[in-house]
């Protein structure tokens, strides 16, 4: 049985929808009190709401992960609603498609900018916080994406993820002196909205390639997060966790139809 997080201060960015929502629902559902963070306050209201009907602890709050005083404002609101913060699930992230003939630099930036610099000005700006509880926790929602597989038109995406994972393995060790670990989970092909928009040829094609012959769904990205902010996951940090049904594993789908 793992110790439990009730009560514990959580901040999830990208938390309204998606993988974010997810994560955010695992944590609520689990007695921690969650702050949803958006762009949209609109959004991440309704998603407090609806965790908050469901028995959850939350409440909602626009920032922009690329900004930092927007992102200091939202820790503080997290410090002054929950009394600090002990976990931060860096979670907010974007994946436009385009072919790198086809891409504007600027797409780059943005994407660069939300997923790769967003994840430091998250973590930059919670710190302080973190720093106090003394055994802060952060999980970055990374991807297979980049680290170990490609896919076109998501160059940009791709080496935002992958950076994701440099910046953990260095962060981790300057925040280890204040017991904070740093983390990442590396989804799969989850169902989310996201992915549903490409189209059920896609979801069927992707559904093939999984050894477990099924999609992920965003509680199991949840249920990662939710283990690396446990006292018994103490001891790890700068790891990642590949939650993906066993998806990299395959040489080929002839090495799954030969199962």
């Amino acid at each position: 049985m793992f110790t439990p997080v009730k009560d514990r201060s959580v901040m999830v960015t990208g938390g309204s929808k998606g993988i974010g929502k997810g994560i955010a629902s695992v944590f609520a559902k689990a007695g921690a009190k969650v702050l949803v963070v958006a762009r949209t306050l609109a959004d991440a209201e309704a998603a407090a709401e609806e965790f908050s009907q469901a028995g959850g602890t939350a409440s909602g709050f626009s920032a922009d992960v690329n900004d930092l005083s927007s992102m200091q404002a939202a820790c503080a609101a997290a410090a002054e609603r929950h009394g600090g913060l002990d976990v931060l699930c860096a979670n907010a992230g974007i994946f436009p498609q385009a072919n790198i003939e086809a891409m504007d630099p600027e797409e780059w930036d943005d994407v660069l900018g939300t997923n790769l610099r967003g994840t430091f000005i998250s973590v930059k700006a919670c710190l302080p916080e973190l720093k106090k509880c003394g055994k802060g926790r952060v999980v970055v929602t990374s991807s297979i994406t980049g680290p170990v597989t490609g896919f076109p038109g998501w160059t940009h995406y791709g080496a935002s993820k992958a950076g994701q994972l440099g910046f953990i393995r260095t962060a981790c060790i300057e925040l280890a002196k204040y017991g904070i670990t740093v983390n990442a989970v590396m989804p799969g092909n989850i169902l989310t909205e996201g992915l549903i928009e490409l189209g059920e040829d896609y979801l069927t094609t992707m559904a093939a390639s999984v050894p477990l012959k099924r999609l992920g769904i965003v509680e199991d990205i949840g249920n990662a997060a939710l283990f690396l902010a446990t006292e018994e996951a103490a001891y790890i940090t700068g790891q990642t966790i590949i939650v993906d049904g066993g998806q990299i594993l395959p040489e080929s789908l002839e090495a799954l139809e030969e199962a």
